[in-house]
């Protein structure tokens, strides 16, 4: 017997070390096995830094002050009184499938829907050209685009050849957003016959369509009997958050005893109601355009009571329980009243305007450097420069900013410019900028404001890279005060960017250059072209008409500059920005926390 214990305990204790060292084994692997994820995720982080922005060492981050993005505008008001039904031209079908052909090879232009794409192809003009013809002169402003029906083409650059335009080559497509000076020029090489379509009509045409669908689904929504209660402004959130969703042919749409928290609208084609009876499938109805279902989703949890399949292809609006319920709640929800902190705000303002005078302020030269003697430039536009001037009187620093008269007339942006005087002159937010005084002389508008002593969020971001992600939460917070404010006030900001965000002397970050700021109705829409290409909202640039929501596509494009240190849609091509914005695909580096891309995919949806 004690030599049997004996055995089991000497088979006991061996086993006891195998596992022992089995468990150290496993142990080691584990970790080798985090110190290469941990590798890896080095090296993607890495990657993704050499395919972004890279640090920059000084005399680069000058070089990146300097080339700032310049925001973008359409100057002319859509005309109301275009009949596009009698301005088509008549093309065969050739014609027409050579033109479609082109535009779906086109970046910007393949991503408009099939209407849009059908009614351009309708008032496209043809234009013929003899040889040594200039089309597009290089540095000329222009307002249309061009597609090669036949012949050959030569696109120069200061006096270079850069290549040769044939058939089913488009050009000169940014000319149709908005006004832009001609980056090279275009002459017939031959006999030519080109397609043309102006700037005007085309944005008339996007915007007839997005207003035509608008009020449309307006009045199917009117017929909900679980939405009667809701105001038009409510309805024209919903509408904002509902997508277009296609079909095919017997594709179920809704089963029955399934779980229902989406609401379908047929805008096209039709749709069949089965229901099962004893085991059969009985048909109950089939519905048409304009026609809905699925309301009592987006109250309550509910089991489909019937089946819905597409007949035909059938293309429907749709919004679901989760985003319903965001848009009405914000809705109903009262703002933080802010009267009684406005009835507190100091008379500084009052003082400082009452001893402001033009001839008093005078210009801050540079003491030192290669521009010794010259004023202190805080920046430049596109109407002017903002120089840092004080008074001797009171040793006070402001930033004034000197608009050309000649320039606002040229580009017709009076109205802007009194606009952004109007705007700033009633504001009073600690997150805005504050203007002091204005002033005007036969050259120049003067705008004295409040000098921000910190510098641009830019010039910052560019020297270090990028945020970290509790400075980056900081200069959201402050850009969210500054739009509640706004939004509050019925205003809409419309181009932000690190450029137009500054840091004042204790630190805290304001909104700067309201040139694009409009004044617009809770649930109106507006059909203007403007903003940084980078930040704008897909319906701008489809001209579908937009809102105080354009404000928040370019609040989540901001998170993601300020984590990241570039913008998630860009290239050194505008056409490519808004093809990639349209596409909405966007790629989020490993580093960036979950709440930060939560954050950023909500805002941009």
């Amino acid at each position: 017997m004690e030599v049997k214990l004996k055995e089991l305990r000497q088979k006991l204790e061996k086993q006891c070390q195998v596992n022992q060292e089995l468990q150290n084994h496993n142990q080691n692997l584990e970790k080798r096995l985090k110190e290469k994820e941990k590798l890896l995720e080095d090296l993607q982080s890495r990657l993704y830094e050499l395919e972004g922005p890279s640090q920059k060492g000084s005399n680069e981050v000058v070089q990146e002050v300097r080339e700032s993005r310049t925001a973008v505008m359409a100057l002319e008001p859509i005309p109301e009184d275009l009949d596009i039904q009698t301005t088509k031209v008549k093309k065969t079908a050739s014609e027409k499938a050579q033109i479609m052909k082109a535009m779906g090879r086109n970046d910007f232009l393949s991503r408009l829907d099939e209407e849009q794409i059908s009614m351009m192809v309708e008032m496209l003009i043809s234009l013929d050209r003899c040889p040594g013809d200039k089309i597009i002169k290089e540095g000329t402003e222009g307002d249309s685009l061009y597609i090669v029906a036949a012949g050959e083409l030569k696109v120069t650059q200061a006096g270079r050849d850069l290549r040769t335009l044939t058939s089913g080559d488009v050009f000169g497509e940014l000319a149709i957003l908005y006004n832009c000076k001609r980056t090279a020029s275009v002459t017939a090489a031959t006999a030519v016959k080109l397609w043309c379509i102006e700037r005007q009509t085309y944005r008339s045409i996007m915007t007839s369509k997005s207003k035509k669908k608008r009020e449309q689904l307006m009045g199917f929504l009117k017929t909900a009997r679980t939405l009667k209660g809701l105001k038009d402004e409510q309805l024209s959130n919903i509408i904002d958050s509902m997508e277009e969703v296609r079909f095919q042919d017997n594709e179920v749409i809704v089963r029955e005893g399934a779980e229902g928290d989406t609401f379908y609208i047929i805008l096209k084609g039709e749709v069949l109601v089965t229901k099962k009876v004893n085991g059969q499938q009985k048909v109950i109805r089939k519905m048409g355009q304009g026609e809905h279902f699925g309301e009592l989703a987006l109250i309550r949890a509910i089991l489909r009571t019937a089946t819905c399949t597409a007949v035909g292809d059938v293309t429907c609006f749709s919004i679901d329980k989760e985003l319903f319920e965001e848009t009405i709640p914000i809705e109903s929800l009262e703002l933080h009243d802010d009267s009684e902190l406005e009835n507190t705000v100091t008379s500084e303002k009052e003082r400082l305007v009452s001893f402001l005078k033009l001839k008093d302020l005078i210009p801050v030269l540079y003491q030192e450097g290669r521009y010794q003697g010259e004023p202190v430039t805080l920046g430049l536009g596109g109407f002017g420069r903002v120089e840092l001037v004080t008074t001797l009187l009171h040793g006070k620093y402001f930033a004034k900013k000197k608009v050309s008269k000649k320039l606002i007339v040229e580009k017709r942006q009076g109205p802007h410019v009194i606009f952004e005087k109007k705007i700033l002159q009633d504001i009073d937010c600690d997150f805005i900028v504050r203007l002091h005084a204005a002033f005007k002389d036969t050259r120049y508008i003067y705008m004295v404001m409040e000098f921000c002593s910190g510098g641009e969020i830019w010039t910052k971001l560019k020297e270090v890279g990028r945020f970290e992600e509790k400075i980056a939460v900081f200069v959201t917070a402050c850009v969210v005060e500054a739009f509640a404010y706004l939004h509050k006030k019925n205003i809409m900001y419309r181009d932000l960017k690190p450029e137009n965000l500054m840091l004042d002397s204790k630190g805290f970050v304001k909104l700067v250059d309201f040139g694009f700021a409009k004044e617009l109705r809770r649930g109106q829409k507006t059909y203007s072209f403007c903003g940084t290409p980078e930040y704008m909202a897909p319906e701008i640039i489809q001209n579908q008409g937009h809102d105080f929501a354009a404000d928040f596509w370019s609040l989540g494009v901001l998170v993601f500059e300020l984590l990241v240190g570039s913008p998630p849609f860009s290239s050194s091509e505008p056409q490519k920005i808004y093809a990639r914005i349209l596409d909405g695909v966007m790629k989020f580096p490993p580093y960036m926390g979950e709440g930060a891309r939560s954050l950023i995919s909500k805002l941009c949806r």
